[in-house]
């Protein structure tokens, strides 16, 4: 059997490539990137592949029993027919199963619904596929607060507009076991899950980031408005307002679903600490 993991080198398809690894092997797993030479880290066999073409889907795509799908990071509007590219040479070469790597989130109400739409969309296009289909819709990834730990330490806080709103934080390495399992058992076939974790305010983690770190951090509440326009200022225009659309979302209840991990891994979803935790430990 021959698995295939889409933009395997980035950060999301790295973990899910290691944890097919650990589960059938290296020698099953084919990474399909658009720069092979950059992702021999990875040690699996790695094809080209461009989520503009067609052709070199087409190609990458030979010999492959299933092909595990990660949403693209282009615009909105060039995500779908990317995607599209990648779902019908899969058919083409006769590929059993897809998996496709969906986001939480509501299709309208904030700057951030159109990306939700695209996705949603997708999940379509994979459905009328005529192949075994799952579908993962992951919660926010923990790792990008970490990765900001040190800014939060000099700033002595969190900020943004969530407010009490909850959101289901979820590591990479969780997703990475739990679409490991929808890709390889056939009861996941046909099946939508929320993969999220324990949903908690900014104010909850904020306490276990300190309680990881030692440190003293604070949650500053600020408006939808004010935070909009700091994370423009910072991040331009479109990346500032996708940003903010996301912490409004939580604000207004879009991220606090019932999660659906334990049924995709079949087990519980690791707590927020013990993510930080073995985050820590990979470093």
């Amino acid at each position: 059997m021959k698995i295939a993991v889409t933009a395997a080198s980035g950060q999301l398809g790295t973990a899910i490539v290691n944890a097919l690894k650990n589960e059938i092997g290296a020698e099953h797993v084919v990474g399909i990137v658009r720069t092979p030479e950059k992702a021999q880290h990875l040690g699996i066999e790695t094809r080209k592949g461009d989520y503009n073409s067609r052709e070199e889907y087409n190609e990458a795509l030979k010999g492959i029993d299933k092909v595990l799908l990660i949403s693209g990071m282009g615009d909105p509007e060039a995500r779908i027919p990317q995607h599209r590219n990648v779902i019908e040479a899969a058919k083409q070469n006769g590929v059993k199963k897809i998996v496709y790597t969906s986001i939480v989130g509501v299709s309208d109400g904030n700057s951030f619904s159109p990306i939700v739409q695209s996705n949603r969309q997708t999940e379509e296009d994979v459905k009328s596929s005529g192949l075994d289909w799952a579908l993962g819709r992951n919660g926010i990834y923990i790792e990008p607060d970490l990765e900001y730990v040190e800014t939060y330490k000099k700033e002595g806080e969190i900020r943004n507009c969530a407010g009490e709103g909850k959101c289901g934080y979820i590591s990479r390495p969780e997703l990475g076991y739990a679409y490991t399992k929808m890709l390889l058992e056939d009861k996941h076939n046909e099946q939508t899950y929320n993969l999220l974790g324990d949903a908690i305010t900014q104010q909850q983690l904020a306490d276990v980031i300190n309680e990881a770190y030692g440190t003293q951090i604070a949650f500053n509440a600020v408006s939808v408005e004010e935070y909009t326009a700091e994370r423009k200022k910072e991040l331009g225009d479109f990346l500032g307002v996708v940003i903010a659309g996301i912490y409004s979302g939580i604000k207004s209840g879009a991220y606090e679903l019932s999660s659906d991990f334990d049924k995709a891994a079949g087990r519980p979803p690791l707590t927020t600490l013990e993510m930080i935790k073995a985050y820590q430990k990979s470093l």
